[in-house]
């Protein structure tokens, strides 16, 4: 099928590797106190140009995330420096697109650098598909100390909530949305079957290639539960093995630069 897949870039965020993947830096008996090392992450949303409909992949932080937008403790952790110089809408029209083009959009989950535009959605029509499990425990969490790196003022929009119930679904013909429960519960991936090859789009169920290809987990902080995570990366090494598929992370710079590039690109 043809379907074009087209990168948003959505700045960055300044992170302690010990987030991305925990024990990245560890102490010895030798060197006892390790010097931090502080990554950079891309931030990136997709837009999906389906025969069926023109479908957005997450939406980005909100640009004021920096300007006391997110809570104080979270922006310090997980610093989205120049978010204020990716509104979507401006981020769409730099990749050709207007965000009344946009059909559908799928949140792979509503962590706030991920939900932080759906505000332009509010009061249309749009579909904005979620998992059901993501939903209820956005607002859970937002709301409660369950889960801290959801923001209620990101979701809680009068939107068009498409929702998610089964482990898979398909919406729109050659796109299939996979339940990837771990870092959140109700995480969502998107298998993609376009003309001579299978994309899968794991979001932050990877954050980075080592998440994946070593099996090395974010930190604790980072995933809603160890058990499912690992279960779930082997759902997807599973169908990338069976549909010779190309896996890209939530945050890879190197999976980012093949995006930009075009999927399959080396």
């Amino acid at each position: 099928m043809d379907i074009t897949i087209e990168l948003l870039d959505r700045g960055h965020i300044r992170a302690d590797s010990n987030h991305v993947v925990s024990g990245a830096v560890m102490g010895t008996a030798k060197e006892p106190d390790p010097q931090t090392v502080m990554g950079e992450s891309p931030v990136y949303n997709l837009v999906i140009d389906h025969p069926e409909a023109t479908i957005l992949w997450d939406t980005g932080s909100h640009p004021s995330a920096g300007d006391g937008y997110w809570p104080p403790a979270l922006y310090a952790a997980f610093e989205h420096y120049d978010a204020a110089d990716h509104e979507l809408t401006a981020d769409l029209a730099a990749a050709g697109y207007d965000l009344a083009e946009i059909d559908a959009v799928v949140m792979s989950h509503l962590h706030l650098d991920h939900a932080g535009g759906l505000y332009e959605f509010a009061g249309t029509d749009v579909p904005i598909y979620v998992h059901e499990e993501e939903l209820k425990y956005a607002y859970y969490s937002a709301n409660t100390d369950a889960g801290s790196a959801y923001v209620a003022s990101d979701f809680d929009h009068d939107l068009n909530w498409e929702i998610v119930h089964q482990q898979s679904e398909t919406h729109f013909e050659g796109i299939e949305f996979i339940h990837l429960p771990g870092h959140t519960p109700g995480l969502l991936g998107v298998q993609i079957a376009r003309d001579g090859e299978t994309v899968i789009v794991a979001g932050d169920q990877a954050y980075v290639r080592d998440n994946y290809d070593q099996e090395r987990p974010m930190s604790t902080g980072l995933l809603w539960s160890r058990t499912h995570w690992f279960e779930s990366l082997q759902r997807l090494k599973d169908r990338e093995r069976r549909h010779d598929a190309t896996v890209i992370c939530g945050h890879d710079a190197g999976d980012v630069a093949r995006l930009r590039k075009g999927i399959g690109s080396e």
